[in-house]
């Protein structure tokens, strides 16, 4: 079978293109020409057909159609660069599906789509269910949880065979090539107090190949998170993954109060299907730690300069005063 995939090479795609290789699938990616996924590339060289180009050109887009029979579309612009060029990611999130969309339905026989979506389309309620499920109502939020709203809408009303499956916190064990300026201004937008479930990004590249050849997942909209084991709330995973690098926890008075769009969630249901939960938060502690090696000895012994850049860069820390301890 050959399954087109775009955004191939970014953080959740190389796991992609691991198990749908892995499976025996023929694969084709689509992303753009940057350095960054040139490099990326170069690891599946002779396994997968590679196709150059911007989502915001149907003609490339259509190019890359030809002959698929299964498009598994996770291009997209993601918070917080979704919000500091809205009308930019809207041409990549929004303009990108409808050309997705064009281009299968002009095919002889349209190939069936896989659409990446976010939890993150439940909203940011004060007073949300402990655990989400696919039957809640969604709402806009920001301009990211807007564009997959509408995107869902288009798909659904597209005629086409689909499947959605929205993701929880997908969390790189690497950090290489991560902008950490826009790393560390989401960070303290999220109250530590905020539920969230990861998905170790293998397993959500893995839960995306197993959907390919799933008769049952058509038409449905499927959850996808790491289970109990990867439920915490914000204070637990960041605590554990800032001590992990080197940093350590940082001030309270550093994070903001107003809900998040991170949920926990019921995952029975993909779960059974499609059989992705391998690594708990425990194994992703393990796997970030070994990527930093000797690098987080430097970061600690540089700590209180790095932990004095890093607060600089949260809107919250200046405005509130440190509280007094009273001796």
């Amino acid at each position: 079978m050959r399954v087109l995939l775009t955004g191939a090479f970014g953080n959740v795609g190389t796991n992609v293109v691991r198990e749908l290789l892995a499976q025996g699938y023929a694969v084709q990616c689509f992303d753009l020409p940057t350095r960054v996924n040139r490099k990326s590339a170069r690891q599946f060289a002779g396994q997968v057909e590679v196709v150059w180009g911007d989502i915001r050109r149907e003609a490339d887009v259509v190019a890359a159609a030809v002959g698929q029979e299964v498009v598994i579309h996770l291009a997209a612009i993601i918070p917080p660069l979704s919000e500091i060029r809205p009308d930019w990611s809207r041409s990549v999130n929004v303009g990108g599906t409808r050309h997705i969309l064009s281009a299968i339905m002009a095919q002889p026989t349209p190939p069936r789509l896989i659409y990446a979506s976010s939890v993150a389309l439940f909203g940011r309620d004060q007073d949300p269910p402990l655990v989400r499920s696919v039957s809640d109502p969604i709402r806009s939020s920001d301009q990211y949880t807007e564009h997959k709203i509408e995107c869902e809408h288009l798909i659904r009303e597209s005629g086409l065979t689909w499947a959605i499956l929205r993701f929880g916190h997908v969390v790189p064990v690497a950090l290489d090539g991560k902008d950490p300026r826009l790393m560390f201004r989401e960070m303290f937008d999220i109250p530590l107090t905020q539920p969230t479930e990861i998905v170790h990004t293998a397993d959500a590249g893995l839960a995306l190949a197993n959907a390919v050849g799933n008769l049952d997942i058509w038409g449905r909209v499927l959850l996808i998170g790491g289970g109990s084991s990867c439920q915490l709330h914000y204070r637990e995973f960041l605590s554990a993954t800032l001590d992990v690098m080197g940093i350590g926890m940082l001030p309270e008075r550093a994070f903001g109060s107003a809900p998040f769009h991170t949920h926990w969630m019921d995952t029975a249901e993909s779960q059974r299907l499609l059989r992705y939960q391998r690594h708990t938060f425990q194994d992703y502690l393990r796997e970030m730690a070994a990527t930093q090696r000797y690098r987080r000895y430097l970061v600690r012994a540089l700590r209180p300069l790095i932990c004095r850049w890093i607060l600089q860069q949260s809107p919250h820390y200046q405005k509130r005063p440190a509280v007094a301890t009273q001796k």
